[in-house]
């Protein structure tokens, strides 16, 4: 369909190039007058309930729905202005209020229920099948029992979560981008590296001022927090961050305080709606994990064991901070300065030394290379419009050259753009009308990016990201299956998707991969042997605090949402919550201003609500799987093609932990991720 209208063109490729901010209200307006023209006429079908009678009439018109709204949250996250912005918020309701009118729709639920128990359901395909299973498990968790004050009211409140998550991110983006600070004399950024002071420095200039900008995106902040020798520095900046979209920031505008309380309110009120104790065990039901006392068995089994570990880490850095670098108290932000000092004489290493190698057109190849050696797959450069000139855009071929999917790259921070690093489908994959639809994906980081005629270079860890990321990427690009609703990502367990972002991360700390993706910015030279030994060495330095910090996310996760209520429950606030929490877990002490839940967009607004365990969930079945790379070759292609084959290609057409078991041979064991971070022999060794 080719309009007048951008987004209403499903022809190819979304048309970033013409797409305006005008264009996205009659789009929806378009599309969902559609979408329910379709699900009324399947809702009042008098015919036998099949396949082609109830699913197949509204696949086109929820895959239009989807891959115009995808769009359109995409610009809004990585090409934000205040038109854009008005438009996503004013049909943010319009969409959720689509989705949960058909969640509770009577009529199609029982066409729904009638093809299940049908003679035609057992002749599905198991894709299909799924398909079917998943929409009965939406139904009755969308409302579609429940009478019509129940239905209205959780209509409302899923409306009311949806504009909220939205105010929390932008809260979040405003208060970041009006947050700088103005550095006049050079010598304050002393082991500042020079490539984050020439990018200050230009950012300064682009103002028409002298001196040097800091801001809190992640190219900035972080090496500030390493390397600024400077504490009055950091300590600034410390506080800016951890109080970011606050009562204690900038603006009580952005202040996120009220959104939480509301969100977690509403959260309450959808589960005890829907029948749930609490918001936990509703965000559970299509996970891997059955109960929130199974999640917190794990997380605090986990802690048992990395916990000693992390304060023998924090004791030896506080010894090392009071007699190498003269701070009698540690402070917060004084920990990523003093950990990169230790780190360094430790073992002779910074992250810094590895950027110098690195460059980003150097790490892409890399990437690309493992991904066609151990997939079989070819990756070439192509041709899209795109939001920003700095988008790469690439397609992925089979062994024959038969074209598999497409990816967007946007690796580099920039205002307007929100921060983090993440994957979202822009297409998926599904046969219809005689044509394959192929996968799209955008794969989206906050990379420093060139500066003057200095190309972009990465750290370690911000390559660790980049395969991270490409992981995700890889799952909705390497799927063999058809049927929407279970291709790509669709459909798969949330506490099972970081499996093959995080299983890619490891191929970063091998020598055959890294040592080929290298050569030094001035000289040329490929990666020491002796650097890279230095680096691995070097590789779960800290660890364990590393692990007991995610512990303290994922607990305060977990137990917000099953053991706080609003107006009741275990803890009287959410602030409560944490502080138990880092009573019980945390090594590291946090100041009294620190309001990091202000600005914890993955549970607040993204979709790891009760579900943030995921992550070390997901950790131990990726070190566990990679485990059969170590053991037949990092690089086999016999390995990669059986977890292509077992996970990748699969999607969401079985229980991941069945994908796991077919992989591996047997379910998943801790030992493997213990070992990989080095929390193997006793911490008192």
């Amino acid at each position: 369909m080719i309009t007048n209208n951008p987004l209403l063109d499903f022809s190819g490729l979304p048309r970033f190039d013409l797409i305006e901010a005008t264009h996205v209200t009659p789009a929806i307006d378009t599309l969902l007058a559609q979408a329910r023209a379709a699900f009324d006429a399947v809702g009042t079908d008098t015919r036998i309930p099949t396949w082609d009678t109830v699913v197949a009439p509204t696949e086109v018109v929820l895959d239009h729905l989807d891959r115009t709204w995808s769009a359109v949250g995409h610009l809004n996250a990585v090409a934000s202005t205040a038109a854009i912005r008005d438009a996503y918020n004013a049909n943010l309701p319009k969409i959720t209020a689509f989705h949960a009118d058909i969640a509770q729709d009577a009529r199609l639920f029982e066409r729904y229920r009638a093809l299940a128990r049908g003679p035609s359901y057992s002749k599905l395909e198991a894709a299909r099948r799924k398909v079917v299973d998943n929409a009965l498990r939406d139904f009755r968790l969308g409302g579609a029992e429940l009478d019509h004050a129940g239905k209205s009211r959780l209509k409302a409140v899923q409306e009311e979560l949806a504009v909220l998550s939205a105010k929390f991110d932008d809260n979040v983006l405003d208060a970041e981008n009006a947050w700088s600070h103005h550095v006049a004399d050079a010598s304050a950024l002393a082991g500042i590296p020079a490539d984050v002071i020439a990018a200050a420095r230009a950012d300064a200039q682009s103002e028409g001022r002298d001196g040097y900008k800091l801001t809190l995106r992640s190219p900035c902040y972080v090496p500030v927090m390493q390397y600024a020798d400077d504490r009055a520095l950091r300590a600034l900046m410390h506080r800016a961050a951890a109080t970011v979209a606050s009562d204690l920031g900038e603006s009580p505008d952005w202040d996120n305080t009220g959104v939480i309380s509301r969100i977690l309110e509403l959260r309450n009120q959808e589960a005890q709606l829907l029948g749930y104790a609490h918001f936990a065990a509703l965000s559970l039901v299509p996970k891997m994990a059955g109960t929130p006392d199974e999640v917190l068995a794990f997380l605090r089994d986990l802690a048992a064991r990395a916990r000693p570990f992390a304060q023998r880490e924090f004791a030896e850095l506080r010894e090392f901070a009071r007699t190498e670098l003269g701070i009698d108290e540690l402070a917060a932000w004084d920990i990523a300065w003093a950990s990169e000092k230790l780190k360094a004489r430790r073992y002779a290493y910074s992250e810094q030394d590895i950027r110098a190698y690195l460059s980003e057109d150097r790490a892409l190849a890399g990437l690309f290379r493992v991904v066609e050696t151990i997939y079989g797959v070819t990756i070439r450069a192509g041709s899209a419009p795109v939001w920003h000139p700095s988008v790469r855009f690439h397609e992925i071929h089979d062994a024959h050259g038969a074209l598999i999917g497409q990816f967007y790259l946007d690796l580099h921070a920039r205002e307007g753009k929100q921060s983090g690093a993440w994957m979202d489908d822009a297409i998926n994959r599904r046969y219809s009308a005689e044509r394959l639809q192929h996968p799209v994906a955008y794969v989206t980081c906050n990379f420093p990016g060139p500066v003057g005629d200095r190309p972009a270079h990465l750290t370690h860890r911000e390559l660790t990201t980049l395969f991270h990321e490409f992981g995700h990427g890889l799952h909705q690009l390497l799927t063999r299956v058809d049927v929407a609703g279970v291709s790509g990502l669709q459909g798969v367990e949330w506490d099972a998707v970081e499996l093959p972002s995080q299983l890619m991360e490891n191929f970063c700390w091998e020598w055959d991969v890294l040592s080929s993706m290298t050569a030094h910015a001035q000289t040329g030279e490929p990666l020491p042997r002796a650097l890279f030994e230095r680096m691995l060495a070097a590789r779960n330095f800290e660890r364990g605090m590393a692990i007991v910090r995610q512990l303290e996310f994922a607990l305060f996760d977990m137990l917000l949402h099953s053991a706080y209520a609003p107006g009741g429950g275990a803890y009287a606030s959410p602030q409560a919550v944490l502080d138990a929490v880092r009573r019980e877990i945390a090594v590291v002490p946090r100041p009294d201003y620190d309001r990091f839940m202000h600005a914890f967009g993955h549970v607040f607004a993204g979709s790891y609500a009760a579900g943030y365990y995921s992550y070390l969930w997901s950790e131990l079945l990726s070190a566990d799987a990679y485990s059969l790379f170590e053991e037949q070759g990092v690089l086999s292609p016999e390995v990669g093609a059986r977890f292509r084959d077992e996970v990748l290609a699969r999607g969401g057409t079985r229980p991941a932990l069945e994908s796991f078991v077919a992989f591996r041979g047997r379910p998943p064991q801790l030992d493997a991720l213990l070992r990989h971070n080095g929390m193997v022999a006793s911490p008192t060794n």
